[in-house]
C-alpha cells in the first residue's frame, strides 16, 4: 500500500496502486512505520515528498471498512478507531525533522485532504484533482484536531468556511489564490518535477532538523497540543 524510497537527501513516500488510497488502520500503521524510518535516517539537508499513484492522492477514511462492521454501533466504533489512529500520524508529520512536500496529482478528500495539509507545502495538479471536505455533505462531524489543523494551516477564514461549511470542491488555481496550496502545475510530470525542485531547494538550506520540527510545532501550537506534542527549547545556535 505504501513504499519509501531515498534518493540522495530526498525521501519519497508513495501511496501505491490505482485505487482511492483509503485510510484505514492498516495503511495508518504502514505510514507510521515508514515515517519512523524517515526520522531515523534523517540528516542535515533531508526533505520528504509524499505522493499518490493514480487518480487519487487519498479519498479519506475507509468507509467500506467501517460499514463492514455490520451494525450501527460497530460502524461508529470503527469510525472512532480510525479517527483516533490517525491522530498519531498527524503528530508524526508535525515532528518530522525536515521540510515536507505533498505532491498532489489527483484528488485529496476528507482525511486525505487532512493528510496533505499535514505537510509544510502542497503542490497540486491543475488539470485534474480537487480538494474536498465531504463531512458536511455526508453528515459527519470533525474531530478537534481536524478543526485545529484547518484553523492553523489555512489563514483565510472565508476559504475555511467554503471548504468546511459549503463542501466546495476546490481546484488547483483557486486553492493557490486562497492560500490553501503553494503551487499548481499542468500534468503529472510537471507536478512531480516541481515537488522535487521545491524539496531540493528546501534541503539546500541545511537547517537543523530538530530545530525545524520544534519551530513547526510551535507555529501550529494548538494542533500540536491536541495531538499530544510538547515543545522544547533548543539553545545551541549554528555559528
Amino acid at each position: 500500500m505504501c513504499t519509501l524510497e531515498k534518493r540522495g537527501n530526498l525521501f519519497f513516500l508513495t501511496l501505491t496502486g490505482d485505487g482511492q488510497h483509503r485510510i484505514n488502520p492498516n495503511i495508518i500503521g504502514e505510514l507510521l512505520t515508514l515515517l519512523s524510518q524517515v526520522k531515523a535516517q534523517a540528516t542535515v539537508g533531508s526533505a520528504l515528498i509524499t505522493q499518490g499513484q493514480g487518480k487519487f492522492f487519498s479519498n479519506g477514511f475507509d468507509l467500506d471498512w467501517a460499514q463492514a462492521a455490520g451494525s450501527k454501533q460497530g460502524v461508529s466504533e470503527r469510525m472512532l478507531h480510525m479517527v483516533e489512529s490517525f491522530k498519531p500520524l498527524v503528530a508524526a508529520f508535525l515532528s518530522l525533522p525536515m521540510p515536507t512536500v505533498a505532491s498532489l496529482t489527483g484528488h485529496a478528500a476528507a482525511a486525505g485532504f487532512v493528510l496533505a495539509l499535514c505537510h509544510d507545502y502542497i503542490v497540486m495538479r491543475r488539470d485534474r484533482g480537487v480538494l474536498y471536505m465531504s463531512e458536511v455533505d455526508i453528515g459527519l462531524t470533525m474531530p478537534d484536531y481536524f478543526n485545529a489543523l484547518f484553523r492553523e494551516k489555512i489563514g483565510d477564514a472565508s476559504a475555511r468556511r467554503d471548504i468546511l461549511l459549503r463542501g466546495v470542491k476546490m481546484k488547483a488555481d483557486e486553492a493557490v489564490k486562497r492560500g490553501v496550496v503553494q503551487a499548481a502545475y499542468d500534468g503529472e510530470a510537471e507536478v512531480r518535477a516541481a515537488s522535487v525542485r521545491m524539496a531540493e531547494e528546501l534541503g539546500k538550506r541545511k537547517w537543523n532538523g530538530e530545530v525545524y520540527a520544534e519551530i513547526r510545532k510551535g507555529l501550529f501550537s494548538q494542533l500540536s497540543a491536541i495531538v499530544g506534542l510538547g515543545l522544547k527549547t533548543i539553545a545551541t545556535p549554528k555559528l
